[in-house]
């Protein structure tokens, strides 16, 4: 059932977060800390945003804390946290509207519900992204080629070309080599976006990478058994019963864009209270842009804090802005 063949919810909230990434779900948890109602909405069906869609199994190094997660761990985490809250999961469904009254929000969704809330947090990281599509893979999806790695194990003991230089598609290389039977990357330049770590990384565990390389067609019946190159102008063929086009994505703010707010290069102007320049809109995580901003999910986590608690003064003018010490609760 699609976000359209639902009936649309009608949701009253004092504050709906617009991304159920790692930062809208500390939001949430916060939300709760600060005795607030929330909802959580987005246009992914599961929890965790990117984190969920791209690479659960990844480890993870700059969250405090933890010297190394997995990101399924670190999503699963955050929603145990986020359920001291008792949050409104709004999945499948994305918002497409913004309306202002006097004191409150009404945000609607294109199933046809809206959300009426007294502040909204946007952590919608980089916004809605569609992979990259693979020229020569046209028809095959789901058949052998996947642009996403939510779990190693469908890999096991096959034959795998991954298509891409960045560090997605390094990262699958190096955690598909123990599953695999064997792990080819094939990439259009010998130069990578990748960081050279994991690139040496890589190297060292015996991966093929091929450069100066294109596919230029899948073969087999019903599902990839194989795989045409053209290297540096030659043809080459490669054993595949699986192919991961890690080509990277594009992404935008769709329909958020046209809710006034001050964007720059498809992120959201916030000031130092995380406020963007629409009343009653906050905005923390990847999706915002300040002087001096730096992307990490660490970073995002004190913005959501800062973002749910200049809120809370926003709903209720008579609250304060630092609300003490959690451990002083």
């Amino acid at each position: 059932m699609t976000a359209s063949d639902r009936p649309g919810p009608h949701v009253d909230t004092d504050l709906l977060v617009v991304g159920a990434g790692p930062t809208g779900l500390f939001a949430a948890y916060y939300a709760g800390f600060r005795g607030l109602r929330v909802a959580v909405a987005d246009s992914l069906p599961e929890l965790g945003g990117q984190i969920t869609a791209m690479y659960p199994e990844k480890a993870i190094f700059d969250v405090a804390g933890f010297p190394s997660i997995r990101g399924r761990e670190l999503v699963e985490a955050l929603v145990e946290q986020a359920a001291s809250a008792e949050p409104t999961y709004l999945l499948g469904r994305t918002a497409t509207s913004l309306d202002h009254r006097e004191d409150e929000l009404r945000v609607g969704f294109d199933d046809g519900g809206v959300v009426v809330a007294k502040a909204l947090l946007v952590t919608a990281g980089i916004g809605k992204f569609t992979p990259r599509p693979l020229p020569a893979g046209d028809g095959w999806l789901g058949c052998g080629l996947e642009f996403f790695v939510p779990s190693f194990a469908p890999y096991a003991g096959k034959d795998v070309v991954i298509v891409g230089g960045g560090d997605t598609a390094f990262d699958w290389a190096q955690h598909l080599e123990p599953v695999a039977a064997s792990v080819t990357l094939v990439h259009r330049r010998d130069a990578f976006r990748a960081h050279e770590r994991t690139v040496a990384a890589v190297r060292a565990a015996g991966v093929e990478i091929i450069t100066h390389a294109e596919v230029t067609a899948l073969r087999g019946d019903p599902v990839v058994e194989e795989v045409d190159l053209s290297v540096a102008g030659e043809p080459v063929t490669r054993k595949a019963q699986a192919v991961i086009a890690a080509l990277g994505f594009v992404a935008d703010l769709g329909p958020l864009q046209e809710w006034g707010m001050e964007t720059s290069k498809r992120h959201i102007v916030v000031d130092h209270a995380m406020h963007t320049s629409v009343p009653r809109v906050f905005a923390a995580g990847d999706v915002t842009d300040y002087p001096g901003k730096v992307r990490l999910i660490a970073v995002g986590f004190g913005e959501a804090a800062t973002a749910v608690n200049n809120a809370a003064a926003v709903i209720d003018p008579a609250a304060h802005v630092f609300p003490g010490h959690s451990s002083e609760a």
